[in-house]
C-alpha cells in the first residue's frame, strides 16, 4: 500500500504540473506520514543527501559553464568549426554540430550549449537560407554531447546516485568516445538532411585560416585537457578539478580573451547560484525518495518484473532504455538520474553491464529527454531562439532522433565504447 501511495502521488502531481522537485518531496512526505515514521526522517535524509563533499564539484562545474557561456568563448569555437567543415554540403549545419561538440566540452551543459551556439548559429543559418526547423534540430541535438563531457556536473550526480560503485574519474574518461560517436551520428544526420534538401556547401578558407582560428579557440578548449590530465595523473581530484575549471575560466575570459564584463560575470554567477539551488533541492528530496525505494525494495520488485518479461540481457537493456526514455520526457535530467539509478543500476549489473557503461547509457537517455516534449528544455530554448513552434520542429525531427538512438545502441551493446579509455588510461578493472 505504501508503494502505491508513493507512486500514485508522485505521478499524479507530475500530471497536475507540479515541478518535479516538489512532486518528489511531497510524495515522499505523504508516504512517510502514512507509514507513521517520525517527520524528522524527512530532514535527516535531505541533509544527508546534500551534505557530501563531492557535491562541491556541481556548483563549480555549473559556474565554469556559465562563465564560458557569458565570456565570449562561443564565437571563437564557431569560427574554428566553420573553417574546419563549412565547405561540406550543408556546411553551416556541419559546423553547428562540431561547434556544439567543442563548446559542450568546455561548458558541460546541454542547455548552456544550445543557448550559446543557438544564439550564434541559428540566426546565421537562417540568414544563409537554411530552414529554421533544420537549424533548430541540428543545434538542439548536437548540444546534448555536453552531458557526456568531462565538465558535465550530471556525471557527478550519477556517480553519487550509484552509491559509490563507480569512479568519477572513470566516468570522465568513459564519456569521451560516446561523445565522439554521438557527434559522428549527428554529422551523418545533418549531412543526409542537407543533401535531401539541396543545401549549399561553403568555401574552404585554406589551412592558414584554419590554424589561426584553432590558435584563437585553443585556450578555451584547453579546459578539457586540463581536467583530464589533472584527474588521470592524480594531481587533483574530480572535485578539485571543478575548482580549477572555474579559476582557469576566470583567467581566460578576463585576461586572455578579455571578453568578460562585470555585468556578464554577475549574470553568470546569478545563473550558477540558481541552477545549483535547483540541483541541490532535487538531490535532497530525491534522497528521501531513494530511502523509501530502498525500504520497499523497489529495485528487487522491478528486477523481478523484468525477469518475467525476459531473461536475455539484450532485452533487459532494451527495456531499461525504453523506460528511461519515457521517464525522461517529463522529468528533469538530474531527477531522472537520482531516482532511476538506484532502481535500474542493480538490474543492469546483474545482467552483465558495467556501472560505468550504464552511466553512459543513463546520460544519453536523459539527454534525449531534454529534447522531447513536454519537458524538453533544450528544445524549448532552441525553438525560442529560432522563433519556431515546437510542433513544427517535431515534424522533421526523425533523422536526428535516429542519430541519437543509433549512438545509444552503440553504447548499450558495445561495452568498448565506454570502457576502453578508462581501462587504457586508468587501469579500470570493471
Amino acid at each position: 500500500m505504501e508503494l502505491i501511495i508513493l507512486g500514485v502521488t508522485f505521478f499524479g502531481l507530475l500530471v497536475l504540473g507540479v515541478p518535479v522537485a516538489f512532486a518528489i518531496g511531497l510524495s515522499a512526505i505523504c508516504t512517510i506520514l502514512y507509514e507513521g515514521l517520525p517527520v524528522a526522517v524527512i530532514f535527516q535524509q535531505m541533509m544527508s543527501g546534500m551534505n557530501i563533499f563531492s557535491f562541491l564539484a556541481i556548483p563549480f562545474f555549473v559556474f565554469s559553464g556559465e562563465l564560458m557561456l557569458h565570456g565570449g568563448v562561443a564565437d571563437k569555437i564557431v569560427q574554428l568549426a566553420k573553417n574546419l567543415v563549412g565547405h561540406i554540403r550543408g556546411g553551416l549545419g556541419m559546423s553547428n554540430v562540431v561547434a556544439c561538440t567543442l563548446f559542450g566540452g568546455v561548458s558541460g551543459s546541454p542547455v548552456a550549449d544550445v543557448s550559446a551556439m543557438g544564439a550564434v548559429m541559428i540566426p546565421m543559418m537562417k540568414k544563409e537560407g537554411f530552414d529554421t526547423d533544420y537549424a533548430v534540430n541540428v543545434t538542439t541535438h548536437a548540444s546534448l554531447v555536453g552531458a557526456l563531457m568531462p565538465t558535465s556536473h550530471n556525471m557527478i550526480i550519477y556517480a553519487l546516485a550509484a552509491g559509490g560503485k563507480v569512479s568519477i574519474g572513470a566516468l570522465i574518461a568513459a564519456g569521451l568516445l560516446p561523445a565522439m560517436v554521438l557527434m559522428v551520428c549527428m554529422l551523418v544526420a545533418a549531412y543526409a538532411v542537407a543533401v535531401k534538401r539541396g543545401y549549399p556547401a561553403g568555401k574552404f578558407p585554406g589551412w592558414p585560416e584554419v590554424f589561426r582560428s584553432f590558435a584563437a579557440a585553443l585556450p578555451g578548449l584547453l579546459i578539457v585537457g586540463i581536467i583530464l590530465t589533472g584527474i588521470l595523473s592524480g594531481v587533483f581530484t574530480a572535485t578539485e578539478s571543478a575548482a580549477v575549471a572555474v579559476t582557469y575560466t576566470i583567467l581566460l575570459t578576463f585576461f586572455i580573451y578579455r571578453t568578460m564584463t562585470l555585468a556578464n560575470f554577475l549574470r553568470a554567477a546569478a545563473k550558477a547560484v540558481k541552477t545549483t539551488g535547483v540541483v541541490l533541492l532535487l538531490i535532497g528530496v530525491s534522497t528521501m525518495f531513494q530511502y523509501l525505494m530502498g525500504l520497499y525494495e523497489v529495485a528487487d520488485f522491478a528486477g523481478d518484473l523484468m525477469s518475467k518479461v525476459s531473461t536475455q540481457p539484450w532485452m533487459i537493456f532494451l527495456l531499461i532504455n525504453v523506460i528511461l526514455f519515457l521517464l525522461g520526457t517529463f522529468m528533469d535530467m538530474a531527477a531522472t538520474i537520482l531516482i532511476c539509478t538506484p532502481i535500474f543500476l542493480p538490474i543492469a549489473m546483474k545482467a552483465g553491464m558495467d556501472p560505468v557503461q550504464f552511466g553512459m547509457l543513463m546520460l544519453i537517455n536523459c539527454a534525449l529527454g531534454l529534447n522531447t516534449p513536454p519537458v524538453g528544455t533544450t528544445q524549448f530554448v532552441g525553438c525560442a531562439i529560432g522563433g519556431i513552434s515546437v510542433g513544427a520542429v517535431m515534424r522533421t525531427i526523425l533523422p536526428f532522433y535516429a542519430a541519437l538512438i543509433a549512438a545509444l545502441m552503440f553504447v548499450t551493446y558495445v561495452p568498448a565504447f565506454s570502457l576502453w579509455l578508462p581501462r587504457l588510461l586508468m587501469g579500470y578493472k570493471g
